[in-house]
């Protein structure tokens, strides 16, 4: 293997292990601050050093005043809606069911394509869908089918989903003009924006009361600098070497990173039920994955953008 593969695969692999790791930084975290708060700072920092990078790259674009409305409704799903979802389903749900639902987005996203862009969706698309959710059913539901995860969590994380497949149709509007620096810079200072009024009403008043948490706060920060910046630099970099469809699969193991990290690090516990879902949601990625078309479509665009990533 030469060198430069190496590399490649090892920007891949780190960028699947970063965002694995935010499941359980947002467990970390929560230790300390209510899930608005983690967010917000945690779209702060990145948003920073993001800045920091697009500007001494010299790849940060202006954005003309007819598409700023797009990025107000792209930032509204994703990071707005999209943290809602996630950062409160992982108060009633564990890492690794939270990582499962989140998997689920890049098998979705065809489907929608489909119907609002009529590309054409494979029949390993359909059914690597099917496996997934049949394994998503088996991590959320006990041996008698009844849920053994809490029905809120679930709604919560599946909202996120639903969130970040309605920024890909938006998304989809905007690649073809900006960079992708440019984008992510924007919607996470959108983000924070749009977080502000509800961290003010709803939890400002508690983080001022607060004691300081460093262990809590250590993890906002890794999320920032890790799992939203880092990561996404490592997976933009393994994209130009190995394209969409070699990188991607790393990111597939996102569940079952978040499944091992969550026993080591949380002390959550598998059943063997479980553990046969993620198996089997993992299968179902893969088989998406096989004789793709090649064509370019909302699809490979959210994977380049927006990859879970948590």
């Amino acid at each position: 293997m030469k060198n430069k593969d190496f590399l490649a695969f090892a920007s891949a692999l780190g960028a699947a292990f970063f965002w694995s790791f935010s499941f359980i930084w947002f467990k970390i975290a929560y230790q300390g601050y209510n899930p608005i708060t983690v967010v917000i700072f945690r779209l702060a920092i990145s948003a920073l050093l993001m800045s920091v990078i697009a500007l001494g790259m010299k790849r940060m674009q202006k954005i003309s005043q007819k598409d700023f409305r797009l990025f107000v409704l792209m930032s509204f799903f994703e990071p707005f809606l999209y943290f809602i979802g996630e950062s409160y389903g992982l108060k009633y749900i564990s890492s690794t069911v939270a990582a499962v639902i989140v998997a689920t987005i890049p098998l979705i996203t065809p489907v929608v394509a489909w119907y609002f862009y009529r590309e054409r969706v494979k029949w390993m698309n359909v059914i690597g869908l099917m496996f997934s959710f049949l394994g998503v059913g088996l991590v959320v539901l006990n041996g008698s089918f009844h849920f053994e995860a809490s029905p809120l969590g679930v709604g919560l994380e599946f909202m996120a989903v639903l969130a970040a497949i309605s920024y890909s149709i938006v998304l989809r509007n905007l690649v073809g003009r900006y960079n992708t620096l440019t984008i992510i810079v924007w919607q996470n200072l959108i983000g924070v924006v749009l977080f502000l009024p509800v961290w003010l009403i709803f939890e400002f008043n508690d983080f001022v009361t607060r004691p300081f948490h460093t262990e809590a706060f250590r993890a906002i920060v890794f999320l920032a600098v890790f799992s939203s910046t880092l990561a996404f630099i490592f997976f933009t970099q393994s994209i130009r070497k190995l394209g969409v469809n070699r990188s991607n699969t790393f990111i597939n193991l996102i569940p079952v990173f978040v499944a091992i990290l969550s026993v080591f690090i949380l002390n959550d516990s598998l059943s063997l039920q479980q553990i046969t879902g993620i198996i089997i949601v993992v299968s179902g990625l893969f088989l998406a994955q096989l004789k793709r078309k090649k064509k370019k479509g909302v699809f490979e665009t959210i994977e380049i953008t927006t990859q879970r990533k948590g």
